[in-house]
């Protein structure tokens, strides 16, 4: 793997790194096998580190995930010379990300934790908008020509790769085949915008995945009800946890 560029960031502690881009199997196997090092690195040097999305309320861990497309001539086809330098493709494949993000959710957000990350003004999104070079979007459009690419904003840093890529490739390909329309690029500060909102915990992102007809169609009822299975578990054992904020809000209190 070929690292691009690696860097502080804003939480104490924290760091970023990316790597250059390929295929997305590959990228995905990239992704799993830094996570694995690192942590084993990190304990040879008598150190921890961790990849949950929320580790305190600073800002959280993400896993922002750039991709574009090319034909099966290897050619730049997700950039054109329509608005914002898209062809008609790749505004397809945007409108299919913004159209599916609500019920993929479970899969970008695959944990209670998860969705504390989603807090106006940390550079987490909360709103289901596209823009150029607009952080406070779920979606940002990066680049030009054959540098254009889509960034999802929404995946932390607890991600599966290999699910939540496999979600934005469906939902580009849904776009795609059904021609879905690109609404009107959002410039402004989304967090304070009346968009359509990320789904804020484990319990709405659930419903909407179990009951989409989309997600049916596309991964299968199997995979379906494998994840609902999941999500339902996750939110049995968290109900019935006894946290250190309950014990130290309500011990002395009552």
């Amino acid at each position: 793997m070929v690292v691009e560029s690696a860097k502080g960031e804003c939480n104490l502690g924290q760091h970023e790194i990316a790597f250059k881009y390929r295929d997305a199997l590959g990228t995905c196997d990239n992704h799993v096998i830094y996570k694995m090092g690192a942590k084993d690195i990190a304990a040879q040097q008598g150190k921890s580190l961790t990849f949950m999305a929320k580790f305190n309320e600073r800002e959280g861990n993400s896993c922002h995930i750039h991709l574009s497309f090319r034909g099966l001539d290897d050619s730049y086809v997700m950039a054109g010379d329509g608005d914002e330098g898209m062809s008609e493709l790749g505004k397809a494949f945007i409108a299919g990300q913004i159209a599916h993000m609500k019920e993929l959710t479970l899969l970008y957000a695959p944990n209670i934790n998860s969705y504390k990350r989603y807090v106006p003004g940390s550079f987490a999104p909360t709103s289901i908008r596209w823009g150029r070079d607009n952080r406070t979007c779920a979606f940002r459009l990066v680049g030009h020509g054959p540098s254009l690419r889509l960034e999802n904003r929404v995946p932390g840093g607890d991600v599966n790769p290999y699910l939540a890529v496999a979600g934005m490739i469906a939902a580009g390909i849904d776009g795609i085949e059904k021609k879905l329309a690109l609404e009107t690029i959002f410039t402004g500060n989304a967090y304070e915008s009346d968009s359509p909102r990320v789904p804020s915990n484990m319990t709405d992102a659930l419903s909407l995945w179990s009951e989409s007809q989309w997600i049916t169609e596309t991964f299968g009822k199997d995979v379906q009800d494998h994840y609902s299975n999941m999500a339902r578990i996750e939110l049995a054992a968290f109900g019935k946890a006894i946290t250190d904020w309950e014990r130290v809000r309500n011990f002395e209190r009552f």
